[in-house]
């Protein structure tokens, strides 16, 4: 059972007691992520991240790996465009001990000088690594394009420009304005007391100060159809289809889920049998969707030699175009369902899934879900739920597209405008 407690300071506390378990996944969501960031300082959420395993006031950076690593637990961070999460996952017996880690890490990083110009560079070449990897860029430049308006469409690593300008000032800047209790989720799932582990977590974090924070207002998204072409000398082309989709939390994420999933979510998913299987052009293509607060897209990613891109590219639209005139057959959305629940069941035995549905759930939207709404919500997905969310998502006119490869000689732009055409005609 998930109980959630908020301390004076303004914490939330989401715990999931699992007796049959042996272990502890613990996480900590601060609400802070690249929209919040003002354009000069962009990246500063990713760079905070980075920083806080380079040492405490009584840790090296040596020193929290290796206690981790001598207990065989597991400590990792990733920052998105709306929030950042650190977590650890360790055996019960060893909660206490990784928690005096992670929270001196959160409440205590030294944010040294040398530290930040050192971690500057090792970004500096995380970007590089990013522009030389197409599978990665083709995602990564599409989404800057089409919010390149509002604050969603900033790299979360930042540029090199924006890098340049950090230091340690700013740095403790914004971490003062956003690291702080009120902007805070702290979730804990596996093998404990429940009344134990609240106690323990008010002793380290209730006196956590909430003066200096500032809450972040960023501006909505703004989506923005975009059409670009990145020339590198790979071997294949790289390629992404993408459309605006609903928000994260609307009434339609669920039939969303579905449609994704029966449409190019695995190896049974229409695309990946007719265009892969079937016609031999691609090795890989799928589908996926990312959601945000306010806004999101809905993304086709395939990948093939430059000979048969323009195939690709037609087939890609000729199976959208599928989706929005025939009817799907109710037996292929019911195995679509039973799939997705099985998955989620399955994944839902695992406490680093559940912190992670806890904990982000909180940080997100303010609440919890039961599986119990979930699954009836999902069960009630029917074809009128999902066509309403084609209609809603393959418009033509919200159509992006980006292609990174050998591109010279292909007419992308005469491509995407005959797609366009077969998306809006009426046969």
């Amino acid at each position: 059972m998930v109980e959630t407690v908020k301390l004076e300071n303004g914490l939330r506390i989401v715990m999931e007691d699992i007796p049959y378990v042996r272990s502890i996944a613990f996480g900590i969501w601060i609400n802070t992520g690249t929209r919040c960031e003002k354009t000069e300082e962009n990246g500063v959420s990713h760079f905070i991240e980075h920083l806080m395993f380079k040492g405490t006031k009584k840790r090296s950076s040596k020193d929290i790996a290796e206690e981790m690593d001598a207990m065989g637990g597991q400590i990792n961070a990733y920052t998105t465009k709306e929030y950042t999460c650190y977590y650890t996952r360790t055996l019960d017996r060893h909660f206490d001990h990784a928690l005096d880690v992670l929270s001196d890490m959160i409440l205590n990083s030294r944010f040294d000088d040398a530290d930040i110009d050192r971690e500057r560079e090792v970004i500096e070449e995380e970007i590089d690594m990013y522009i030389d990897a197409p599978e990665e860029l083709v995602h990564d430049a599409l989404e800057e394009a089409v919010w390149k308006e509002t604050s969603l469409g900033m790299p979360i690593c930042g540029t090199a420009d924006t890098l340049a300008g950090m230091d340690s000032h700013v740095i403790r800047d914004y971490y003062n304005r956003t690291y702080r209790p009120q902007n805070t989720v702290i979730a804990v799932t596996g093998n404990f007391d429940k009344d134990e582990m609240l106690k323990k977590l008010k002793n380290v974090f209730g006196k956590w100060s909430a003066e200096g924070y500032e809450k972040i207002n960023y501006a909505p998204a703004t989506y923005v159809p975009s059409v670009l072409t990145i020339n590198k000398d790979v071997e294949q082309i790289h390629m992404c289809f993408t459309f605006k989709a609903p928000k994260r939390d609307s009434e339609h994420k669920y039939s969303m889920a579905v449609l994704n999933t029966l449409f190019g979510g695995g190896m049974s998913s229409r695309l990946f049998q007719t265009i892969r299987e079937e016609a031999g052009l691609v090795y890989t293509i799928y589908s996926y969707t990312s959601l945000y607060s306010d806004t999101g897209v809905m993304t086709v990613y395939a990948c093939t030699s430059p000979q048969k891109a323009e195939s690709v590219v037609e087939s890609v639209f000729r199976e959208i175009k599928r989706l929005k005139c025939e009817r799907i057959e109710e037996k292929l959305i019911n195995v679509t369902k039973e799939q997705i629940i099985s998955n989620y069941i399955i994944g839902s035995e695992s406490t680093a899934n559940r912190l992670s549905s806890n904990g982000g759930g909180m940080i997100l939207t303010g609440k919890i879900v039961p599986m119990e709404e979930i699954l009836e919500k999902m069960d009630m997905v029917d074809y009128n739920s999902i066509k309403a969310v084609i209609d809603t998502i393959f418009d033509a006119e919200n159509l992006s597209f980006s292609a990174v490869g050998n591109v010279d000689g292909i007419d992308f732009e005469r491509l995407i405008e005959d797609g366009k055409k077969i998306l809006c005609d009426k046969d």
